[in-house]
């Protein structure tokens, strides 16, 4: 029975990922650039995708969700993801105008970033209705770690190589090679520059 156990799985895995591959085929023209080996895991939410760039060997999990809100004429990219990044399951990602992931970025599940906030200054609206404001740019830089369930707050960068630990809601910029954690996140260790795995 192990045996068959075991069988069942391999060809359930294989049979997740070429139903992903063709999905992800199948709608690669729709973005405003999509590379080589990039694959999507369905159930996927995305809107505005004329203005989403997705780079080669990005691996998108399943239950995200892209999306890119109108920002009256722009038509540039509002979201960039770069080569090799890799997102897993329910995480979203939301812009207005530009949120960016460089190259080898990771994100853990459930993570949040967003270039804005929404309008709740209108007492006689719904905060629903009342659009969004203080929109500034996200910057994540290459080979950052975003721990599970982390929030990305309107104009933060993330330095290179930095780790922000779970549950941690960013509101600053968190400098390259940094540890930071918390509510609102601050930096709690520096990681030695030059370290190899060797």
């Amino acid at each position: 029975m192990t045996l068959l156990s075991r069988l069942m799985l391999f060809v359930y895995r294989g049979l997740l990922r070429l139903f992903a591959k063709s999905f992800s085929l199948s709608i690669s023209g729709a973005f405003a650039a999509f590379g080589k080996n990039t694959v999507l895991m369905p159930p996927i939410r995305i809107w505005g995708e004329r203005r989403i760039g997705i780079g080669a060997r990005v691996f998108l999990g399943p239950g995200c969700c892209l999306s890119v809100l109108p920002d009256g004429d722009n038509r540039s990219v509002g979201i960039s993801i770069a080569d090799g990044t890799s997102i897993a399951g329910s995480c979203v990602i939301s812009a207005v105008r530009e949120v960016r992931l460089e190259e080898d970025v990771l994100l853990a599940r459930n993570v949040y970033i967003s270039d804005h906030s929404h309008r709740y200054s209108l007492t006689d609206r719904p905060i629903k209705d009342q659009g969004v404001d203080k929109v500034r740019p996200v910057l994540i830089k290459r080979g950052a770690w975003l721990g599970q369930n982390v929030v990305v707050c309107p104009g933060v960068t993330i330095g290179a190589g930095s780790v922000i630990g779970a549950n941690s809601v960013v509101t600053v910029d968190i400098p390259e090679f940094s540890v930071a954690v918390g509510s609102p996140a601050r930096v709690v260790k520096t990681i030695a520059v030059g370290a190899t795995g060797e």
